[in-house]
This record gives C-alpha cells, structure tokens and sequence, in this order.
C-alpha cells in the first residue's frame, strides 16, 4: 500500500509548480509586499508546514508513479489541473503584472493559482491511495488557499459588486467538491485503515503480486505470509471464472500470521486474461485438463520457493471442483484438502434447492409456474443461462441472513487494480460472450459429478459451509463427507451464512479452519 521509492510523477508536479514560481519573483505584482506584510501568521504556518509536507510525501511514495489501476483517471484529471497552472502563469506573465491581474480568475476556476495546483495534488493523493499527501494538502490549501482569499477581498472589495448568481454557481460547485473529495476521502481512508489494521512487519516472510510461467501462461498470483517457513496454502477461487485475489486479503489477512497463502486468478480471468489477452484473446487454450497442469505448475513452484513438501489446497465453489480432482492425483504433493461449499453435482444440488424452494413457495400460496417453467427450461437445456434463472427464482426462497462483504472489500482493497475493474465489467457485460471465453470449463462444471471420483482420499480432507448455501446445500456436502475415506473427516457449518462464507465472517471463518488445520 505504502511503497516508498521516488516518484518520478511527484518530481514532475514539484517542477511545475516552483519553476514558475521561481519566474514569478521577478515578476511580483506590484504593491504585494504591501499585502504580504498582513499576511495572518496561523495561515501562514499552515502554508510552510504544508509546503514542506507536500514536497516530502509527494517524492518518497512510488504510489504515484503511473501503474495499473483504475483509480489512474484521478492522476489524467490532476495532471490536466497542472495544465492549467501552467496556463494561468502564461496569462499572469503576459498581463500588466497587477495585483488583480494575479488574482483575476481564470476559466472557471477562482484564485486559479492557488486552488488548481491544491486540486492536482488532492486528486494525485487520492490516486495513490496515500492518506499522508492528502493530510499535507489539506494543511497546505488551509494557509496557501486562505492567505490568498484574505488577499483578493482586499483587492476586489471596493472594485466590483458581488454577483448573486456567480455566487450561487460557485456555491453549488463546492458543495460538489466538497461530496467528491470527502467520498473519497472516506475510500482512500478505509483503504489505508485497512491496510494499517493488518500490517505485517515482514522479515521473513512475502508480501508479493507477481506473474509466474504456469501451464507456459504467465498468470497472476498474489503471495502473502509473514514466515515462509509456515505451512503454504494455495486458494483456488470459484466461477469457473470469478477471480476473486484482490478481495482475498479479507480473510487471509487472519491467515498470514501462521501460513503463506497464495492467491491465483486463474488460466482465462481477471488479472491473468488481460496479461495475456494479445496471446489468447479468446482463451483457446483453456481446459480443465490445462487448469489442472497450471495448478500442478503453481504447486511445484511453492514446494520449491517456499521450502516445503507438501501444500494445503483450500478450494472454493468450482475452486473445489479443481481442488478435489487434484488432490486425488497428486495426493503426495498435498497435506489437507479444505473445501469451502463443495460442489458435488450441479444437477442434484439445483434439484434439492428447487425442490425446497417449490415447498416454500407452495406453503406461501404463491404462483409456483415461473419457478416450474425455469426449472424445466434448466433440465432441456443445461445451460448456464438458464440455470443462472432458475437461481435467480429460487433465491427469493434462500434468503442469506448475512451477505457477504465482497463489494466493501472491493472498494477499499490495497490490490484492486484496473483489470479487476474490467474483468467485473465483462462478466456483468452480454453474458453469452463472457460464458465463451470460458465455456470449456462451464460445460465441465455443469456435468460434474464428483462421486463419479475416487471416493478415498490420503489426506484430511475438511468441509466449511454457510448454512444458508443453496448453491451448495449443506445437506449434498454431509452426504458426501460421510461418502468418502480419508485419515480424517470434519465439516464445519456457520450459521446465517451463504455461498461466500470467507466473506461474510471472514475472521470466524479464517479461524475454524485454523483450528481444522492444528487438528491434524
């Protein structure tokens, strides 16, 4: 979150706002000494503190530099207020040099000389998430913006009457101001709260965002845990296709502290699709087959990188689709399975969901033919589309008692980045085009039937669900676990939760299955 290094971006504001600056002192106003001298010395704390601050904070955080984020419109739209800076010293120049020639108003913008430069710097702190510029700005507009107001009343007080409806505008444009940066404010805050309250002081540990060379694919996986001597997990998200590392930290921030957990987007999504999208624009190479040698890939650089002989997988929704079959044929590379709403058959578990929905629904005395119909369209055409409707309909009858956290842990995630945003955009996009890129591995996931697998498994194997899942109702997972042969079986149910149990109590869940884990 906070990478100190020299920005190159914050040298490039601080040379457009001193060399004019420099130009200005032998182009002084005249009679500004005058004014100068009546100068209120709080604000004029204010002013050199914030000057100071400013300079310091916007040169020592490579947060600033241009990187990829979607948050990167904030440093177009600051980059275009220094333009403007630059513009009103040009007009300044070209003027009489008076003291209403400096303080005249430029464009729209009043006091265009203090306020555009205030402005850039507040947008290039919130580009950059960082709390501390955007502190030192706020102290800095504080002196700078009020000194100069202090001024021009002097100046223009007796020259013009006040206009009531320019009055009015600007009124309603700080008012705007004020809503932005204060929303902002509040993302950029909880970003960095966040990222204070799990802060790990990391020495012999990783706390990395890389590409590694899986399946001959680079693909993205974040790494994080204070020792990496501690046992390695290796979460794989669900979807097919629903990357979900950027919000992982929710739960394994609980984690770090005794494991090194790693998070993958995985062959054909989020961060992965668009590192690659020239190479395979249209995921040619994608099967459940090369999903399984990618995985196999990340594993075997785990053992090695971290000095371990065996991994934890812990898989999520289609996650422990490719978990489970993995594990079953690389059990010696494995310590403990964990699952979190293991899929067992999409088929049967849709059946049982709308089943139970059908009995509610009829105990209601609602109209139970839309819920038929969706149904019946599931069974002809085993489709993706239509099963996302028969869900739809069904979940008016599975209410979660407690949603999941995703969307807040989005906004105020240290590793959102700008392919998360248009990854998220994709998958809301025109559903048959985002269901091809992936339709391989949808179409095995539809036709998934995990007793059709080996039913004994050489390691623990552990089960955490919510128990308001209907995507994976905790009944089909009961019968499974007491199905299958393992050195140890255990499931865990917690209450009032649904499909995302990581996400809902991530704090409960990360230690229920710290404490499955100790178990062994």
């Amino acid at each position: 979150m906070f990478n100190f290094g020299f920005s190159y971006i914050g040298l490039i504001y601080l040379l457009m706002l001193f060399l004019p600056n420099i130009v200005w002192t032998k182009y002084k106003p005249d009679h500004y000494e005058e004014y100068a001298k009546k100068e209120n010395k709080i604000l004029l704390i204010f002013e050199r503190v914030g000057q100071i601050l400013v300079c310091v904070n916007a040169l020592i955080f490579s947060n600033f530099n241009i990187r990829n984020t979607p948050w990167v419109i904030w440093l177009i739209i600051s980059f275009l207020l220094m333009i403007l800076y630059e513009l009103y010293w040009v007009k300044y120049f070209k003027s009489k040099h008076t003291m209403q020639d400096f303080y005249s108003n430029f464009l729209i913008f009043p006091l265009a000389g203090a306020t555009l430069p205030v402005s850039a710097f507040l947008l290039l702190a919130i580009y950059g998430s960082n709390i501390f510029l955007f502190i030192s700005v706020i102290i800095l507009g504080i002196g700078h913006i009020g000194i100069h107001i202090m001024h021009r009343n002097e100046i223009f007080n007796n020259v013009s009457k006040k206009n009531p409806w320019k009055f009015a505008i600007k009124l309603i444009m700080s008012i705007f101001i004020f809503i932005f940066t204060a929303l902002n404010f509040i993302v950029i805050g909880g970003r960095n709260i966040n990222y204070f309250n799990h802060y790990k002081m990391i020495k012999n540990g990783v706390d990395e965002e890389t590409y590694l060379n899986l399946g001959g694919q680079e693909q993205y996986v974040l790494m994080r845990g204070t020792n990496i001597n501690n046992p390695t997990i290796i979460y794989l998200h669900g979807g097919p296709s629903s990357p979900d590392s950027f919000v992982s930290y929710g739960f394994t921030n609980y984690l770090v502290d005794d494991y090194t957990v790693i998070s993958w987007d995985q062959r054909g999504c989020g961060k992965t699709y668009f590192h690659n999208i020239k190479k395979d624009t249209k995921n040619k190479s994608i099967s459940f087959e090369q999903s399984l040698e990618d995985l196999n890939d990340l594993v075997e650089y785990a053992l090695k990188r971290f000095n371990q002989k065996q991994v934890i997988i812990l898989g999520h929704s289609y996650g422990t689709i490719l978990g489970s079959e993995y594990v079953l044929r690389y059990k010696e590379k494995v310590s403990a399975y964990v699952a979190i709403a293991q899929v067992t058959s999409i088929e049967k578990t849709d059946l049982y969901s709308y089943e139970d929905a059908i009995t509610k629904a009829t105990e209601a005395g609602d109209d139970t033919s839309t819920l038929i119909e969706a149904y019946e369209d599931f069974r002809k055409n085993n489709d993706l589309i239509s099963l996302m409707n028969l869900r739809k309909i069904t979940s008016k009858y599975h209410p979660v008692e407690i949603p999941d956290k995703t969307l807040n842990m989005a906004l105020f995630s240290p590793y959102f980045r700008i392919d998360d945003l248009k990854w998220f955009i994709k998958q809301n996009g025109n559903a048959k085009d985002y269901f091809a890129l992936n339709q391989l591995l949808f179409d095995y996931t539809l036709n998934f039937d995990i007793y059709k697998n080996n039913l004994t498994y050489s390691m623990p194997v552990y089960f955490i669900s919510g128990s308001c899942d209907w995507i994976c109702p905790i009944d089909s997972i009961k019968e499974y676990a007491n199905a299958i042969s393992a050195p140890e079986v255990k499931m865990i149910t917690i209450e009032g939760c649904g499909h995302n149990v990581q996400y809902s109590k991530p704090r409960l869940f990360s230690n229920k299955l710290k404490e499955l884990l100790v178990s062994r």
